[in-house]
């Protein structure tokens, strides 16, 4: 028993995707659609750059979308591997997104247009330097919420992911994450600033999560195919209308990530198949249980190569 797993912000780089856009028509009418859609040459921002532009976050999202997108319709049409049978589809945050296109919820054109509007109402929430977020190493989350808890009355820091043992991301005011890194310090906790420009899945997202109640409220979800995992549940989601309303709190809600994994090995789920750039999932995905079996999908040797 398998779940499809889709990868978010983070995991573009520049020439993802390129060797199967040149070989297979599939990939490439897809970029052509993504390109007519948006009215955004996006197809040469993935494959040329430059990276700065790739790394904004209205460009980065719709782009890991197509990545993910392309790769799950390559395989299935092209190679004909059964990832329909999956018995649970997943994503971290973005990811999410691409995860409910591919189990047949919505389809392609109306995600990737919503992900540029998510994209570009999540970037504009703060003003650029007024928020970030930081990466807390090898420390469990108990820890971590007791630190935050304690210190309420100092500074306000929301854990934005938690994405393994050992792994968590906090988001918050600049000069707040500046005041939790002094006292991390202290206790000797090893954390990292992350090179975003907005304090993503907090409360200072309020801004987006305006815009984009109005914008989900107008979409038109199908019956899908498969069960999909909610980030901000760690559980399944049981309808359409549930979807909306978790999507429009994701926004501002924790990515119950390590959860989410918990539950999916909980259901009887024995591998993972990561579709999209990178391997950023499979490796969390190890560190929270290393006896599941897990397979990155980036490219046609991948594709091949994978049983399910």
């Amino acid at each position: 028993m398998f779940s499809v797993i889709f990868p978010g912000q983070g995991s573009q780089l520049v020439g993802m995707g390129k060797e199967l856009f040149e070989k297979y028509d599939i990939v490439k009418n897809l970029f052509k659609e993504a390109d007519e859609v948006l009215g955004l040459n996006l197809s040469k921002i993935i494959l040329e750059g430059p990276k700065e532009e790739l790394d904004l976050t209205i460009n980065t999202q719709p782009a890991i979308f197509l990545i993910s997108y392309s790769i799950f319709k390559l395989a299935k049409e092209e190679f004909n591997k059964d990832l329909g049978k999956a018995k649970f589809f997943a994503g971290h945050s973005l990811g999410e997104y691409s995860a409910l296109s591919c189990a047949g919820y919505l389809n392609f054109s109306e995600t990737i247009k919503i992900l540029r509007v998510r994209g570009d109402a999540m970037q504009n929430s703060v003003p650029r330097g007024e928020g970030g977020m930081i990466a807390i190493l090898g420390s469990k989350i108990d820890v971590i919420e007791k630190i935050l808890g304690d210190n309420q009355n100092k500074f306000n820091v929301e854990i934005a992911n938690d994405n393994s043992e050992g792994q968590i991301v906090v988001s918050g005011k600049t000069n707040d994450l500046e005041n939790l890194t002094e006292i991390l310090k202290e206790n000797s906790i090893k954390n990292l600033k992350l090179p975003v420009s907005a304090p993503f899945h907090s409360k200072l997202m309020s801004k987006a999560t305006n815009i984009m109640k109005k914008e989900i409220d107008k979409l038109n979800f199908q019956d899908g195919n498969n069960i999909l995992i909610s980030n901000v549940t760690a559980k399944e989601i049981e309808n359409k209308a549930n979807l909306k309303k978790l999507l429009i709190k994701q926004i501002e809600s924790r990515v119950r990530w390590r959860e989410s994994v918990i539950y999916m090995i909980s259901k009887g789920i024995k591998q993972f198949v990561e579709i999209g750039p990178g391997k950023v999932l499979s490796s969390l995905v190890k560190r929270i249980d290393r006896q599941t079996e897990i397979n990155t999908i980036n490219d046609e040797n991948d594709i091949k190569n994978l049983k399910i």
